[in-house]
Formats: structure tokens, sequence, C-alpha cells
């Protein structure tokens, strides 16, 4: 019995110490930061977190704070954040990097801060005809703004604009391909639709051949760096090529490319909007192709030596059709392993997608399509999301599920204390 009241007794000490050492905490990071200041309490839900993008509303005290900073309250780190005043309403941005095991909680205090220059983990530079994008130094992407000329001249109708080439592994190689000579109008990561209605006529923004149609770049509408992202937005146009009177621009497109700030493997998102760019409707016709698309590194095409992995454990053999989650597609970049994951949110159009996986060529894409047609209707934009891993080494079906539940089931973070 005594030795239960000791144990209850150095119980009792062991609280009391915790809730003393949190409250002092709490009063240092309340004098070290001045003006209006809330608590921030992550939950990791069901799944273990790490390097995990958490993004919420401003809180109310604070939405109209320049900058903010993040402490965490169990070791007094400060944590970059960045906030995103693209939307409706102001977002913090940050990366929860160091694990938080499923079950488990992290607090925070968020602070208002004075206006300093923040450091760019993530810059995006304009050389003139490309948007290059760089973490630490390190080339993530290029997004192509001007024209790039086909190889061959007399084959100027693969000319291209408007997509992302080259994409990099965080050791450096590039691990896309464009104009490859077997199917010249697949670039790198692109967005376009196999076969479309315009007006009662049928055109193709895919096949550059068919001269039909194409999907260009239209303009540089913002780019950023930032501690914790960069983003690039930019406006693409799909353009009917069939009109006797000319070229007609049918679907104005939005692209928001946002990279964040991971040196260890690439992270980056990716937003499309379609607009109508008229008062008639596009029509999305039946097809088995065409969407969301990325053609791989060239010498996989040449040996065969790709493979995909699907959320659904499947491959290049049995996973074309299929509706999966995710995609990766991997092979060998010189004596190495690499992959690219592209993970589709459960609020895409028909979630999950369709997906066409190509059994002896390396691309794939998120093939919408392949269902029914559909219109995409003047004043209702056709909205896609998706999310990029590109890691150096072998895919693990492990990693890319618990990112893609990141992306599509983030951690819910509640303010349980105001200023």
């Amino acid at each position: 019995m005594q030795q239960q009241k000791r144990n209850e007794s150095m119980k009792s000490g062991r609280l009391y110490l915790t809730f003393f050492t949190l409250a002092l905490l709490l009063s240092t990071l309340t004098t070290a930061y001045a003006g209006p200041a809330v608590t921030l309490e992550v939950k990791a839900g069901q799944h273990e977190r790490h390097n995990t993008v958490i993004s919420i509303p401003i809180p109310e005290p604070l939405k109209q704070q320049k900058q903010l900073t993040l402490v965490r309250m169990d070791n007094s780190q400060e944590v970059p954040v960045q906030i995103d005043a693209t939307g409706p309403e102001r977002e913090l941005v940050w990366i929860l990097q160091e694990p938080l095991p499923a079950g488990a909680s992290r607090q925070y205090r968020l602070f208002a801060a004075k206006y300093t220059k923040e450091t760019e983990q993530v810059t995006v530079k304009d050389d003139g005809s490309h948007l290059n994008v760089k973490v630490a130094g390190k080339p993530v992407l290029t997004y192509n703004h001007a024209v790039v000329k086909a190889p061959k001249r007399d084959e100027a109708y693969y000319d291209k604009s408007g997509y992302i080439h080259p994409l990099y592994t965080p050791s450096g190689k590039v691990i896309t391909d464009d104009f490859n000579p077997d199917h010249a109008h697949q670039h790198g990561i692109m967005f376009s639709w196999r076969k479309i209605i315009f007006e009662g006529r049928e055109n193709n923004g895919w096949d550059q051949k068919s001269q039909l149609g194409k999907v260009a770049h239209s303009k540089i509408n913002s780019y950023t760096g930032g501690p914790v992202f960069g983003e690039i937005d930019t406006s693409i146009a799909h353009i009917d090529l069939t009109k006797k009177t000319g070229p007609v621009t049918m679907l104005n497109e939005n692209w928001k490319v946002r990279v964040y700030a991971l040196e260890k493997k690439f992270l980056f998102d990716i937003e499309s909007i379609q607009n109508c760019a008229t008062d008639q409707p596009v029509t999305i016709d039946k097809i088995h192709y065409g969407g969301m698309t990325i053609r791989g590194h060239a010498d996989w095409h040449e040996n065969h030596g790709y493979d995909y992995l699907t959320s659904e454990g499947k491959n290049k053999v049995n996973g074309n059709q299929s509706r999966p989650h995710w995609v990766e597609m991997y092979g060998p970049l010189g004596k190495e392993t690499a992959g690219v994951a592209i993970f589709s949110a459960p609020t895409n159009f028909r979630s999950p997608q369709p997906v066409r996986l190509h059994p002896t060529m390396p691309y794939f894409c998120f093939a919408v399509a392949s269902l029914d047609p559909f219109e995409i209707q003047p004043g209702k934009p056709y909205v896609s999301r998706y999310r990029f891993y590109v890691h150096d080494g072998k895919p693990s079906p492990e990693t890319d599920q618990r990112m893609w539940i990141d992306f599509a089931e983030p951690p819910h973070v509640t303010v349980l204390s105001g200023p």
C-alpha cells in the first residue's frame, strides 16, 4: 500500500513538472515573440506522418499579419512557414519533417513576427524561355514557356510549349523525355486531350502531327520562391485548328505548380483548372488515353527496362485501364534505379481515375475519357489536382501509400487557444 502511494506521489510530481515545464515554455515563447499568438495542435490520426505538407487557413487573430513564426512547444524549435495568399483566403503552409507516429499529436505556437526577408529554400528563376525551379540549389523541374522546337525542322508541327521537361531526381538525373522519335508528341509532363468535339468539329490536342489542334503556353501569371515552397502560375491555351476562319481557343487552362522544400526527395503539386474560352461547351469524347501525362526517360524505351507499380499492386502487364489512386513509373538511370509517382486527388473527376499504362513504352496518363464522353461547360471549370513524388532508389509501395494518404487525408489541425 505504501509503495502504491509512493508511486502515485511520484506520478503526480511528474505531471506537475510537465505542466510547469509547458507553462514556463509558453511564457518564454510569449515573451520572445510579441503580438498576437495562437496554439495549434496537429493530430496524426490513424497514420504515421513524415515529410507531410500541412496547409491551414490562418487563424482569425493573425489573418492580417504579413509574416508569422511557428515554434514547436516540445523543443522550442522554430519551423519554417510560408503564407499562401493566392486563394480566396490566406493559408499557412509548413512541412512536418520529423516523423509523427500514428495516434500522436504535436503542439505549436504561432506568432505574429516582425517582417524580415525570408530565405528562399525553393527558388524560381525565369531565363527568358523557361521557369527553372530548384530546391537548395538542386534542379527539380523546368517549365517551358517559350516554344521548344522539334529536332527535325520538317516536323515543325511538333514544336511545343506549356509543359514540364526536364524533370530531375534528387541526385540530378533527368527522368523525363521529350521529342522521342517513337512518339515525338509526348513531352515530359503535359495535359492534352486526344479527342475533342467543339462546335461540331473533331480536333486533337494530343497528336500534333494531325494538325487539328494544339496546346500551348499563353502567359506567365506569377512565380515566387520561399522557405517552404516555390510556385509558378501559368496560363495554357487548348486551340482548335480546324475552323475555316482560323484558330480558335476552346479551353483556357491555369496551371499552379507548387514545389516543396524537400531535398532528399522531390515533391510537387500540379493543380489544373480548365475553363471554356467561349460560350460553347467542349466535349471530351470517349477514348482510352489523354489527360495528365508523363513520358519517362528515353533509355527506358530502348531496353524496355521500366515498369509500373500501382496502389493496387499492378504493373505494365496487368495495370492498363485499372483505377488506382496512384501510379509509379520506375527503371534504371545509369547504374541505379529511380522513379516518379503521381498521386491523383480523391476530389478529381471520376476518382479513382482510369489509367493508360502503356505496356511497351514508358508513358502513362490518367485517362478519364476511357469510361464515357463528358462535357466541360461554360462557367463550370474542370479542376484536377495531382501530386508528384520523384526519388532515387527502388520504389516502396509502403512509402507511396503513406504519401498518398498525406495528400488525400492530411492531418487534422486544431486551434487550441488564442492570444
